[in-house]
């Protein structure tokens, strides 16, 4: 998928694996220069949604739908191995590891170049608007099949 003229990079697709550049901002940190931990959350979130934009799944469509669906997140362990600084240049790598039901199984890291500066295991879910879960429309489970990992089959259960 190409970017619209004048359209922020939404990263790209390496294999099954989403990559999203991200440069370190002096908002992006603490009074040390060391990024804020909250701060991953947001970088990963980035990575999730870009993934799934360059996929042909976008937010907007999910909530447009006869069905609306949307995602929430159910549970997600951070380990966080290395400080960012401002200025590093880091990526965000995502892979969409399996769907089993509503849940999204996904697979995080950020790192710069060959260090590795935090992972993330996350459990997100399909829900509708009345916030119960639900499966992915088909169209999503679709898009997301040919990112899922070899080990898990078609990914879709």
């Amino acid at each position: 998928m190409t970017r619209a003229s004048g359209e922020p990079s939404a990263g790209w697709i390496d294999g099954r694996e989403h990559v999203l550049p991200v440069r370190i901002y002096y908002e992006d940190t603490d009074f040390t220069g060391v990024v804020y931990h909250g701060n991953y959350l947001r970088y990963f979130e980035r990575g999730r949604s870009d993934f799934l934009r360059l996929a042909g799944v976008r937010h907007a469509e999910l909530l447009d739908q006869e069905t609306p669906s949307a995602f929430t997140i159910v549970r997600m362990e951070l380990d966080f191995k290395a400080p960012a600084r401002i200025d590093d240049a880091l990526q965000v790598r995502t892979t969409y590891d399996r769907v089993k039901g509503p849940r999204l199984f996904i697979s995080q890291r950020i790192v710069r170049g060959e260090t590795l500066i935090a992972q993330a295991a996350v459990l997100a879910a399909c829900i509708g608007l009345d916030g119960r879960p639900r499966k992915p429309p088909p169209g999503m489970a679709a898009a997301l099949a040919p990112y899922f990992s070899a080990d898990e089959g078609s990914g879709v259960a």
